[in-house]
């Protein structure tokens, strides 16, 4: 590896065939990797490794994805990759509610896998980095965005995001009224110079709708999003 620096990835997958494929790849790219084949085991692996990212499939023995997702987030928050063996948009919102920050639908190309993971440990740094910094209060009509303790009050009461859906929030935010194209979202948020063929923003975005209030992002179809004021 070159500009990556050497991180410890949990990799989380039943079928011992594309556990090792992942493995192999990620170890080839120069990361630390530790394995888990069931829902039990991945939270005692996570316990005893203390991962940087966790790549996790959805449907395992024991308890599912959403139960570890749910566990080790818990424990510590951590970048999380999730797998799903389908492109089940409630699969996805829900693995996203519980803290998923990614998802990949299987079947999937490594180069593809490698991609977000790299993302993900990249909006991870970022992230330290503007904590350092933290953006004052903004307000747009009756919603509140706290950079300073990445809190979220919406006509006063509190209002629970994960990371991804913070940040998000924060780059609509950065410019109320004015319509973020899809890449400039993909890359601020994401840290992905090519936003083509894939939802994960979309997904997103209806996840940010269900907390916040869905008239609050406006769609421009073909373009990106807005952050509404009301």
């Amino acid at each position: 590896m070159t500009a990556e620096a050497r991180r410890t990835i949990l990799v989380v997958e039943d079928e011992p065939l594309i556990n090792q494929m992942v493995t192999d790849r990620l170890r080839a790219e120069g990361h630390d990797v530790v394995q888990a084949h069931d829902g039990p085991g991945a939270v005692v692996a996570f316990e005893e490794h203390d991962p940087d990212l966790v790549v996790l499939d959805l449907m395992l023995p024991g308890f599912d994805g959403l139960e570890v997702c749910r566990r080790v987030q818990a424990l510590r928050p951590v970048p999380v990759l999730m797998l799903t063996a389908r492109d089940d948009e409630t699969d996805v919102l829900v693995g996203l509610g519980v803290g998923a920050d990614d998802y990949v639908t299987k079947p999937f190309r490594q180069r593809e896998l490698v991609a977000r993971v790299h993302a993900l440990l990249r909006r991870v740094d970022r992230a330290a980095e503007l904590a350092a910094e933290a953006a004052p209060t903004r307000t747009v009509g009756s919603l509140a965005v706290d950079g300073a303790t990445r809190r979220v009050r919406v006509d006063g009461a509190d209002v629970h995001l994960t990371p991804l859906e913070f940040d998000l929030l924060t780059a609509l935010a950065a410019e109320p009224g004015s319509v973020r194209s899809r890449e400039e979202l993909m890359q601020e948020v994401w840290g992905w110079s090519d936003a083509s063929g894939t939802r994960t923003l979309d997904s997103h975005v209806k996840a940010l709708r269900a907390k916040i209030g869905a008239d609050r992002v406006r769609t421009v179809h073909g373009v990106g999003y807005a952050l509404e004021e009301r």
